[in-house]
Protein backbone atom coordinates (compact mmCIF):
# COMPACT_ATOMS: atom_id res chain seq x y z
CA UNK A 1 0.00 0.00 0.00
CA UNK A 2 1.33 3.43 -0.90
CA UNK A 3 1.02 5.92 0.94
CA UNK A 4 1.76 8.99 -1.66
CA UNK A 5 -0.91 10.24 -2.77
CA UNK A 6 -1.54 10.47 -6.56
CA UNK A 7 -0.28 13.32 -8.42
CA UNK A 8 -3.55 16.22 -9.07
CA UNK A 9 -3.57 16.97 -12.41
CA UNK A 10 -6.28 19.53 -12.28
CA UNK A 11 -7.40 22.26 -10.02
CA UNK A 12 -8.97 21.16 -6.42
CA UNK A 13 -11.43 23.91 -6.88
CA UNK A 14 -13.93 24.29 -9.84
CA UNK A 15 -12.95 27.03 -12.28
CA UNK A 16 -14.80 29.74 -11.52
CA UNK A 17 -17.42 30.99 -14.38
CA UNK A 18 -17.17 34.28 -15.98
CA UNK A 19 -17.29 37.77 -13.85
CA UNK A 20 -16.94 35.30 -10.66
CA UNK A 21 -14.13 35.86 -7.87
CA UNK A 22 -11.57 33.09 -8.33
CA UNK A 23 -10.64 31.46 -4.93
CA UNK A 24 -7.24 30.14 -4.15
CA UNK A 25 -6.67 26.53 -4.11
CA UNK A 26 -5.50 25.78 -0.39
CA UNK A 27 -1.36 24.01 -0.85
CA UNK A 28 -1.13 20.27 -0.42
CA UNK A 29 1.95 18.98 1.21
CA UNK A 30 2.52 15.19 1.10
CA UNK A 31 3.48 13.71 4.65
CA UNK A 32 6.40 12.04 2.94
CA UNK A 33 7.65 15.79 2.17
CA UNK A 34 6.91 16.19 6.33
CA UNK A 35 8.03 12.78 7.61
CA UNK A 36 10.74 11.13 5.56
CA UNK A 37 11.48 7.77 6.56
CA UNK A 38 10.90 8.99 10.19
CA UNK A 39 7.85 8.27 12.11
CA UNK A 40 7.66 11.29 13.54
CA UNK A 41 8.74 14.75 13.39
CA UNK A 42 8.64 17.66 15.35
CA UNK A 43 7.27 21.03 14.42
CA UNK A 44 7.53 24.53 15.77
CA UNK A 45 4.64 26.90 15.31
CA UNK A 46 4.68 30.26 17.00
CA UNK A 47 6.78 29.75 20.29
CA UNK A 48 5.13 25.96 20.66
CA UNK A 49 6.26 22.57 19.66
CA UNK A 50 4.37 20.13 18.49
CA UNK A 51 4.86 16.43 17.48
CA UNK A 52 3.71 14.76 14.21
CA UNK A 53 3.42 11.28 13.86
CA UNK A 54 2.50 8.28 11.95
CA UNK A 55 0.90 5.39 13.70
CA UNK A 56 1.60 1.76 13.06
CA UNK A 57 -2.30 2.07 11.21
CA UNK A 58 -0.59 4.46 8.97
CA UNK A 59 -2.87 7.78 10.39
CA UNK A 60 -1.12 10.98 11.34
CA UNK A 61 -1.54 12.04 14.76
CA UNK A 62 -0.55 16.19 16.08
CA UNK A 63 0.13 16.61 19.50
CA UNK A 64 1.74 19.49 21.44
Amino acid sequence: MSLTPPPIDRPLLPQAQPGEPRLPAEPRISSRQLLGDAKEVLIEHRGAVYRLRETSLGKLILTK
